[in-house]
């Protein structure tokens, strides 16, 4: 065996000291490619994609409030505002679901994703639109004044002493309330409602139509509901008329959607837009009052 000198031993050491490739010919080791550190992200999903992938659009409504909701022959819910959801459904490609509740929880089961959208004869408020966003406005109502035959009342003033039914949650219970109680801007300042001391007092009821009968057997004196159900449940109630002005000031009834979803509220406006414009609306509500 040939011995190995010490010149040899350092230049072996050398060779382990600056690497294989440093002995090999003096080429350089080649580092692997760098990867790509920017990967491609897939857009989160949105609600609207959900409902197009379900197949289905679930809507929130009260159907005790015709002509806009009411429950039909068939006992299943239908009126204006179902006629508009079907369009709404007919445009994204998807069924309609309905889901009947009690009106003073619909805004709360839509921000708990009970349902996509809610169509009730919702009034845009400004407390409302704190927790949902509202679509485009599709019908201007008032609030009318239901009473007994026998009665003449025209304006709020005429309901002192008298027992005023409402619908909880609605129009009618925010200006009938506040006229009995009287009202407190920011600073606390206390302006008098035109029923306060007069000994007038409100009861809420789940819907107009309870409320109605209540008026039907003299347990109250008068309804405050909107305009159009005025008009309905007094023409199937004999016995029953509406005031012939309006109490308070118009208000604009508009679809919600759950607040920054604005995929689905460009849908439902694009929707209601065309309803407006071809008349559709006005018919239905035509339709749903003969």
């Amino acid at each position: 065996m040939k011995k190995i000198t010490k010149l040899t031993a350092l230049a072996l050491a050398a060779c382990m000291v600056v690497g294989l490739t440093a002995c090999s010919g003096g080429k350089k080791a080649q580092n692997p490619p760098a990867q790509n550190q920017t990967q491609t992200q897939t857009p989160a999903k949105t609600d609207l994609d959900r409902i197009k992938a379900d197949g289905k659009i679930i809507m929130l409504t009260n159907a005790q409030f015709p002509p806009f909701e009411y429950l039909g022959d068939d006992n299943k819910p239908a009126g204006v505002d179902v006629d508009v959801a079907n369009e709404i459904a007919k445009d994204l490609g998807v069924k309609l679901e309905i889901v009947n509740m009690d009106f003073d929880g619909l805004l709360n089961a839509l921000q708990s994703g009970k349902g996509d959208f809610i169509a009730a004869g919702m009034t845009i408020k400004p407390e409302r639109a704190k927790s949902v966003d509202f679509s485009v406005e599709y019908v201007t109502s008032s609030q009318y004044i239901i009473m007994r035959d026998s009665d003449k009342f025209n304006k709020l003033e005429d309901l002192k002493g008298k027992k005023v039914g409402v619908q909880l949650g609605t129009t009618g219970d925010y200006l009938v309330t506040d006229a009995i109680n009287g009202t407190k801007d920011d600073t606390g300042k206390h302006t008098k409602g035109v029923l306060e001391g007069s000994g007038a007092v409100v009861s809420e009821y789940k819907t107009a139509l309870e409320a109605a009968l209540d008026l039907k057997a003299k347990r109250l004196d008068a309804v405050v509901v909107d305009k159009d159900p005025a008009n309905a449940i007094a023409a199937e109630n004999k016995g029953l008329v509406v005031s012939a002005s309006a109490v308070g000031d118009s208000e604009k009834y508009a679809v919600a959607v759950k607040k920054g979803n604005k995929e689905l509220l460009d849908a439902v406006n694009s929707t209601l837009n065309r309803l407006i414009k071809d008349g559709s609306i006005q018919k239905y509500i035509i339709n749903h009052t003969k």
